[in-house]
């Protein structure tokens, strides 16, 4: 019988990391399964499903290759299609972790994994039960039938007689990838608003990927599965911003250290497709903010280092003078609390900040703010989402406010003063190049 395998189809082996919540370890796991293969000489390309900063980081340093989010509603179902297929043309294997539980939001990582026909690791945390792991597996398998799983991985298993009593309980379909032993020398640090930078301790992370590795050699989750294919779009975009480079000649500054490292790969490929430059600078280190024409402030942790931005005055009067110029400036969430009058940082401390932006920024504990919104900007809608555990108060009117996915409430503010976009949405710039473009490019 012909194949009916497209032409055009890239095959390459691949595997969906995901599980029935949130702290089973997916990210350890897939740590682990990736420098284990990178250990036998393979090219493993790693995604992230959803608008994760976190865990790319350590997966990148885990696989030694780019990591991308995938997204089907942040960055669309088409960017998510053709980042797979480039992925195929290059790597021995593609893994893809998964977000929260395995149907837990819309569109979810068993959405993702079904409209590419990859096949499902479920990793499961199985300390305090036996059999009982075997039957929640099998619910989770049976719950949507057109899903492929390829087997467990058993995390937290304490013994062989452990492993045993599960693997009883599961049909002959449904096999062990793996178990792995609570390893206090594996787990990944964490804090606030998720996982520890890798920037921040590269070296006992490589030692924790490292022992996590090792954990999984003999084990079937080191054969490689099945092939998968993946096929090309026909077009990613009709964006006339993209023929076009409207930000041709242009430099966009961009904060990237400690403080401000929440800055999506394909950002800053948009920008270059949109014909612009960007460098990067330091506000915890440079004194000098660099020639550009345009200022992107992005996400991350300015709270952990308040103290040294705000010492930093050489630098906190060169960016006044640029946005008193009005010149384009985008801050997401860090960058937002970083261009307020104050802001509060975990120890109770209160320090200056840029003041460009009315009003006060503090940490508030275990409270936080999440989820996917469309930001409405007068230069068209970008897709993006919140993510933080912090609170501004005393600031002026917005200009909008975020449109939940799926929520009528109104969601986070934006700010817009002079040639400043200040909010605490993070955009994913790919889904509207055009208005991208113009937030970059104009001069008030």
């Amino acid at each position: 019988m012909p194949s009916t395998r497209s032409p055009n189809a890239v095959q390459c082996p691949a595997l969906f990391i995901a599980a029935p919540h949130s702290g089973c370890g997916k990210t350890t796991i897939t740590a682990a399964i990736a420098r284990a293969y990178r250990q036998q000489g393979k090219v493993v390309r790693v995604f992230k499903t959803g608008p994760d900063y976190l865990d790319p980081q350590i997966l990148r340093q885990a696989s030694g290759e780019p990591v991308e989010q995938l997204d089907m509603w942040m960055a669309g179902e088409e960017y998510c299609q053709q980042m797979l297929f480039k992925a195929a043309q290059e790597a021995d294997l593609i893994l893809i972790e998964g977000v929260m539980g395995l149907f837990d939001g819309t569109p979810s990582s068993a959405d993702l994994a079904e409209r590419f026909a990859i096949p499902l690791a479920l990793v499961m945390d199985v300390k305090g039960m036996a059999q009982t792991a075997g039957a929640m597996a099998v619910g989770l398998a049976n719950y949507r039938p057109a899903l492929q799983f390829a087997g467990l991985i058993a995390n937290g298993c304490a013994s062989e007689r452990h492993r045993e009593l599960i693997e009883e309980a599961l049909p002959e379909n449904f096999p062990i990838l793996a178990t792995l032993a609570q390893d206090e020398q594996i787990a990944l640090p964490e804090r606030h608003l998720g996982l520890v930078q890798a920037g921040e301790i590269t070296a006992e992370l490589e030692s924790r990927i490292n022992a996590g590795a090792a954990l999984l050699k003999g084990q079937p989750i080191l054969e490689l599965p099945e092939a998968v294919d993946f096929y090309p779009t026909e077009s990613l975009s009709t964006s006339a911003a993209l023929s076009e480079k409207p930000l041709k000649g242009k430099t966009i500054a961009v904060a990237k250290d400690a403080a401000f490292s929440f800055i999506y790969d394909s950002n800053l490929r948009l920008l270059q497709q949109l014909g612009a430059d960007y460098s990067f600078f330091s506000p915890l280190k440079d004194s000098e903010l660099p020639e550009a024409d345009a200022l992107w402030l992005p996400g991350g942790y300015p709270e952990l280092h308040a103290e040294t931005l705000s010492g930093n005055t050489r630098l906190i009067s060169q960016i006044r003078h640029f946005h008193q110029s009005g010149k384009p400036i985008l801050a997401e969430c860090g960058g937002f609390l970083y261009c307020l009058d104050t802001l509060t940082e975990l120890k109770e401390n209160t320090y200056p900040m840029l003041g460009l932006v009315a009003g006060d920024g503090s940490m508030r504990g275990k409270r936080g703010c999440q989820g996917m919104q469309t930001a409405p900007l007068p230069e068209g809608d970008i897709r993006g989402h919140a993510h933080h555990k912090s609170l501004s108060q005393n600031t002026p009117k917005p200009i909008a406010h975020g449109r939940r996915q799926r929520h009528p409430a109104p969601g986070e503010p934006i700010y817009r003063d002079k040639g400043l976009t200040a909010t605490y949405l993070h955009l994913f710039f790919g889904s509207n190049p055009d208005a991208v473009a113009t937030l970059f490019s104009q001069h008030t």
